[in-house]
């Protein structure tokens, strides 16, 4: 009986030894995996401050409910978050399980390894990438062939403009009378710039044809592109020799700079953002190149004197610059798993939606076209054509220096520094020896 009970309590020890090892590896398992429920329990996002990160905001709790695991988003400045998130992402763990990565870094943390290839999570769980607008998904979305994103909210330029003042009797009149010809949308840069030029010219300098911004680097840049892109202008040929300094490109600053000094308020060789949107919103200007997702914030009587008069149209020559952020998971994010659970809710057609009919920017081709968010904002017909038609600044490591070349080089231009041709040779030149 003694010796039995030796046994017997040996065999004891032994499975109880087993058992806290059975837990433990469970444990760890659970924490490193989502297919199963992962042991997650919350996951931290950085965003921009932008209208769409408050519309995630509002919808969080709804992804708590349903998998138990807390979202906590913070949302800082555009200036900021490259400079926050480069640490996080060659740390070995990240502090954040979830990022949005601007198109313009695209090219820089896919060839440093930042992001986690998405594919077999996709395939998986059988998520359909194919809804997603074409253009989008090529700029935040694959790359060479390899999910590294889902595309969240789209900002393609377009032309915001005033329907009273392009319905307006007297000025067409007047406009028929001088050209022989219809005041209408134009339908190039040549005849925007010249309508722009009208419009100022009859209104006293009261009411500006175009509110430009100027400011170096980034919002010259973005708006200039549209005239390069829409005069069949680009960055590179096909064999990856430099073009932006070719006739179509110096044509496109031609126009611009007369825009921004006959046509623009004052002092808009120096405006960002912000300056520009002020200066539209307070009624002050019949025409803007700017992110088509700014049309429901002038249609907020809250925000904007002219909510209610406003309208979005392609840029003048059809070609605007794409733009957009994507949901990425960082290659040294501590659950995957979890992470990718959020994005494919996210991203689900539901989600998009109620995201969409909360003012939000889509990228989903599915809801683009679905009755109820048309029938809140009929403009997305254009919207989609527009993003369909864009081009995007190439992906490629260099993106932010290309910019800050281009920037530099256009505000010379725009100030009469350097002319049009010699600005456009040196950014072609800065360009090639990129490396």
């Amino acid at each position: 009986m003694k010796k039995h009970g030796i046994v017997l309590m040996a065999i004891v020890l032994v499975m109880s030894l087993l058992s806290a090892c059975s837990s433990g590896n469970n444990k760890e398992a659970s924490e490193s995996s989502g297919a199963a429920g992962s042991g997650k329990k919350e996951l931290n996002i950085l965003m921009e401050s932008v209208p769409d990160t408050d519309f995630v905001k509002q919808v969080v709790d709804k992804f708590t409910a349903e998998s138990g695991i807390k979202v906590n988003i913070e949302a800082v400045n555009y200036a900021s978050m490259h400079e926050k998130l480069v640490p996080q992402l060659l740390n070995a763990t990240s502090s954040y399980d979830i990022i949005v990565v601007d198109n313009y870094w695209v090219g820089e943390f896919t060839d440093a390894g930042w992001l986690e290839p998405l594919d077999s999570y996709i395939a998986r769980d059988k998520f359909d990438t194919s809804v997603y607008s074409k253009s989008m998904w090529n700029m935040v979305g694959q790359v060479k062939d390899t999910a590294y994103m889902l595309p969240f909210y789209n900002y393609a330029m377009s032309l915001v403009y005033r329907t009273d003042i392009f319905n307006n009797t007297d000025l067409k009149a007047k406009y028929q009378a001088e050209f022989g010809r219809e005041l209408t949308l134009p339908d190039n840069l040549e005849e925007y710039v010249n309508i722009s030029k009208f419009i100022t010219k009859e209104n006293g300098n009261s009411m500006y044809g175009s509110v430009m911004m100027g400011l170096r680097p980034d919002p010259i840049s973005v708006e200039w592109l549209n005239y390069l892109f829409s005069s069949g202008g680009d960055f590179f040929n096909e064999d990856g020799s430099v073009r932006i300094n070719d006739a179509n490109a110096a044509k496109s600053l031609g126009l611009y700079i007369d825009n921004m000094k006959n046509a623009a308020p004052k002092g808009a060789a120096g405006f960002g953002f912000d300056e520009a949107f002020n200066v539209f919103a307070q009624g002050n200007a019949a025409s803007f190149i700017t992110y088509n997702w700014m049309l429901n914030k002038l249609q907020d009587e809250n925000e904007s004197k002219v909510a209610g008069k406003v309208d979005v149209a392609e840029v003048p020559g059809g070609v605007s610059l794409n733009g957009g952020w994507g949901w990425a998971i960082p290659k040294n994010a501590g659950d995957k798993e979890a992470s990718w659970k959020f994005l494919k809710w996210v991203e689900s057609f539901d989600i998009a939606k109620e995201r969409a009919l909360a003012g939000g920017s889509p990228t989903r081709n599915d809801v683009f076209t679905d009755s109820d968010v048309l029938g809140q904002y009929p403009h997305y017909v254009r919207v989609q054509k527009i993003i369909n038609d864009s081009h995007m600044i190439p992906i490629i490591p260099q993106a932010p220096q290309l910019i800050e070349i281009l920037g530099r080089e256009l505000s010379e231009a725009v100030s009469g520094g350097k002319s049009a041709q010699k600005a456009l040779d040196t950014v072609a030149k800065e360009i090639a020896e990129l490396e």
